[in-house]
């Protein structure tokens, strides 16, 4: 067997790998952490996949009618280890947390979903000030939205934003202003957890909202996404 075929194989093998990484676990056939090494390993060969097709580029002999095969297994093997490479650039941006919210001194409790959660590496309460300063440092723009609109239209909005998500809604209570929700991940299936708290009078409210990982000491910066994203779906609409 000629070395491009080889190198192929071994960069299809790690795609492949790299792929089913995922759904593998959203689909229950395999605990997330295997997943996770499924990716990692995935870069380890793939790293030597592209040593051994530079090498054949190299050799006149093996690159012989062999370019288009070791051009498309560099191309594969340069994917692999790319997507990894990034998430790993992505974990060294933002702070090892994975509980963001806009109140850090009273967060927003999760009630309802707190049974849902009860098997989940990371429990309900808050991570406290720890969390909360690196919060701060990472993600200073995260702040309570006031509005000068009643509690009830403020909690409509919320919901119908949350909606405009496709947020699971677990609990809706307009007399105590809480919305609680879950958010599942689309490649590895992760459940976080949503919290709405709006509080005020009939000339004002406060809209805080909370999102925390269920698994994970870090959560790549999701939390913070996801709290920037409503904040932007419920400020658009009028």
């Amino acid at each position: 067997m000629k070395l491009a075929t080889i190198v192929l194989i071994i960069a299809l093998l790690t795609g492949l790998a790299l792929l089913v990484g995922g759904p593998g676990a959203r689909l229950g056939l395999w605990d997330f952490r295997f997943g996770f090494l499924l990716m990692r390993y995935s870069a380890y060969v793939g790293i030597a996949a592209l040593a051994l097709g530079a090498l054949a580029l190299l050799v006149p002999r093996a690159r012989q009618g062999q370019g288009i095969k070791l051009m498309v297994a560099l191309a594969i093997a340069a994917v692999v280890v790319w997507i990894p490479w990034q998430t790993l650039q992505q974990a060294r941006a933002v702070p090892p947390i994975h509980d963001i919210t806009t109140d850090t001194d009273n967060p927003p409790p999760f009630v309802a979903i707190a049974p849902l959660r009860a098997d989940a590496p990371n429990p309900t309460v808050y991570d406290g000030e720890n969390s909360a300063r690196q919060q701060h440092a990472a993600y200073p723009d995260i702040q309570p939205i006031v509005l000068p609109m009643a509690p009830r239209d403020a909690f409509d909005r919320a919901l119908a934003a949350a909606r405009d998500l496709g947020w699971e809604i677990v609990a809706a209570v307009p007399d105590l202003g809480r919305i609680e929700a879950t958010d599942t991940s689309f490649w590895y299936g992760f459940k976080d957890d949503v919290v709405i708290r709006i509080a005020g009078d009939d000339r004002e409210s406060r809209i805080d909202i909370r999102s925390k990982s269920r698994v994970g000491k870090s959560d790549l910066g999701k939390n913070a996404e996801r709290i920037r994203a409503f904040q932007e779906k419920f400020l658009a609409r009028q």
